[in-house]
């Protein structure tokens, strides 16, 4: 995310206000080559379709075929642009985290695999 991007994406998180329909979820995607791309919508079967057809993001349109391999319901708009915004700032390990505890099941487990505990050393 270049720094006017990142700047104006702050400056919209700022502005949320708490309350709203939960409606709302965060996905992850794996994109060709073996990216990774986070987002919310309101419907992910529909937004990962779009995607792949190539009428999402403009960086899922030049890394297609998208699978997706983990969302989280029950988001409020505000509470889900907030949750992509913390998962889009971890680091890569981090999300393969987040997506590997997904598929051990759980509807909405809420870990916080961006504070990784550190190895003791050998």
């Amino acid at each position: 995310m270049g720094p006017l991007v990142k700047e104006k994406y702050l400056r919209m998180l700022r502005g949320l206000r708490p309350g709203g329909e939960a409606r709302w979820s965060v996905y992850i995607l794996r994109c060709a080559g073996g990216t990774l791309y986070t987002g919310v919508t309101t419907d992910v079967d529909r937004r990962v379709r779009q995607h792949n057809a190539g009428h999402g993001a403009a960086y899922t349109r030049s890394h297609r075929p998208v699978r997706l391999v983990y969302a989280e319901k029950g988001h409020t708009r505000s509470s889900a642009l907030m949750r992509e915004a913390q998962i889009k700032r971890g680091p890569r390990v981090a999300k393969l985290a987040l997506v590997h505890a997904g598929l051990l099941g759980g509807k909405r487990r809420r870990i916080n695999v961006f504070r990784l505990p550190t190895l003791p050393k050998s």
